[in-house]
């Protein structure tokens, strides 16, 4: 249901913008085959967004819906996810979201407050360093702690990222 919610969500920006021709570029094989008519929807929790996006598709003078492997299409599923969560009073409208493609992999943590006045990385440090987990971490936080540790190394007082 994500990649036709996104699917409907990008129909609908694109039909705000007056964009007359589009050509649709999707990983999945069901939605692009089910919206052109090619392949019957046998999932009746399907059929309103099959015919939703069908009656959105009209509204264009040309349309085209293209097929890509998923392999090839990695940032419009990671786009497609974030689509579908977006939930907004006015559906209309959308926050931009601004894409900057990196030559090397990044990681990128958002720290609201620093809990009991320590940073964010104290628990990566110690496990660094002692090679223990907080005594209250539950399973999921030690597996995060480790993962994150993998590409950092305490070095005397620092602490340092490498890829």
């Amino acid at each position: 249901m994500t990649e036709y919610e996104a699917c409907i969500l990008g129909l609908k920006m694109a039909i705000d913008m007056n964009v007359h021709e589009l050509l649709v570029i999707g990983d999945s094989d069901l939605l692009i085959h089910q919206v052109q008519g090619e392949w019957a929807v046998k999932n009746p929790k399907i059929t309103p967004y099959v015919q939703y996006i069908q009656k959105l598709g009209k509204r264009f003078r040309k349309i085209e819906f293209k097929h890509t492997p998923k392999t090839q299409n990695e940032l419009a599923d990671a786009l497609a996810t974030i689509a579908s969560m977006i939930k907004h009073l006015d559906t209309s409208y959308i926050d931009p979201v601004d894409i900057e493609v990196k030559e090397q992999p990044v990681h990128c943590t958002n720290v609201e407050a620093e809990p009991y006045g320590l940073p964010w990385y104290f628990d990566i440090k110690k496990y660094l360093e002692t090679g223990t987990y907080p005594e209250n971490a539950t399973f999921n936080q030690k597996k995060l702690i480790c993962r994150m540790a993998l590409n950092l190394f305490a070095s005397g007082k620092s602490f340092i990222g490498g890829l």
